[in-house]
């Protein structure tokens, strides 16, 4: 089964303008690095949970390209998929064929950090009417200290100190619900009630985080307008902060990424000129 999150993926423009105001927002923000292939490279904000996330930037965002990413990116900044870790990817491989998820093969990723240090790595993809829906898998083949560093790096002036759950905006729960009751090993909870403007809603606990699907009603919201937009996707981030603490985050500084404050507080780190200023 998946121990939790891994990092979350924001797409952005222009890496150094992104680099600048997550610090700007709180953020210690570390250097990542090349991807190999030399077409994207990245940016960390790693978490004292273990979950980070990846700033990642297409050296040239306007030339179409046939990566994974490239088409979301070229729609806008933001949110555009998220990844699972586990203690044995192999062994997930087999488990998840068997409950019925179509998992494709393995494959070789890795990049080279700015000091020179090379990371290897394999990511697991789904395919099939969910897989935009699903996150992925991301299984370190070099020490994951190497790719995710903790200490100093893991500690943000703003407070926050990891990942609590995502939201996922989907077309239809009946048809994706049994797909994340498969990836996760249960029916997970209906929370409609507690969530706005939701037709239906499910919750599934991966570890110590969670990921909610949401089906919205048919009248207008931010969840209708992403769905249309987008389709089944990542719609937002929960963090974690110390209890009692009161993180402060200027708004206007996430490229898109809808990321939501402790506390269940509605407040939100909004894109505002940030996405039309690249």
């Amino acid at each position: 089964m998946a121990t939790g999150i891994d990092h979350i993926v924001i797409a952005v423009r222009d890496l150094a303008q992104a680099t600048e105001d997550y610090q700007r927002a709180g953020f210690t923000v570390t250097p990542g690095g090349e991807h190999k292939g030399g077409v994207t490279h990245n940016a960390l904000v790693t978490f004292a949970d273990g979950a980070y996330f990846e700033l990642i930037a297409f050296k040239n965002p306007d030339e179409p390209q046939e990566h994974r990413w490239w088409a979301r990116l070229a729609t806008s900044e933001g949110l555009i998929d998220y990844a699972l870790r586990t203690n044995d990817l192999a062994q997930e491989v087999v488990e998840l064929r068997e409950r019925g998820l179509d998992a494709e093969d393995p494959v070789d990723g890795g990049r080279f950090r700015p000091d020179g240090i090379r990371l290897d790595w394999q990511t697991l993809h789904f395919r099939g009417a969910s897989s935009n829906a699903l996150p992925f898998y991301c299984f370190d083949l070099t020490e994951r200290h190497l790719r995710v560093p903790g200490g100093e790096a893991s500690v943000h002036p703003n407070g926050i100190t990891g990942v609590a759950g995502v939201t996922v905006v989907v077309n239809d729960i009946a048809a994706t619900g049994p797909q994340f009751a498969a990836l996760t090993g249960h029916d997970g909870d209906d929370v409609t009630a507690e969530t706005e403007h939701a037709q239906e809603a499910r919750r599934y606990a991966v570890g110590d985080v969670t990921i909610t699907l949401v089906q919205p009603t048919v009248g207008a919201s931010d969840l209708r307008t992403q769905l249309e937009r987008r389709g089944d996707s990542l719609f937002s981030v929960a963090l974690n902060a110390p209890e009692g603490g009161d993180p402060s985050i200027p708004l206007g500084l996430s490229h898109g990424a809808r990321l939501l404050l402790p506390g269940g507080s509605s407040e939100k780190i909004l894109a505002s000129d940030i996405v039309a200023r690249a």
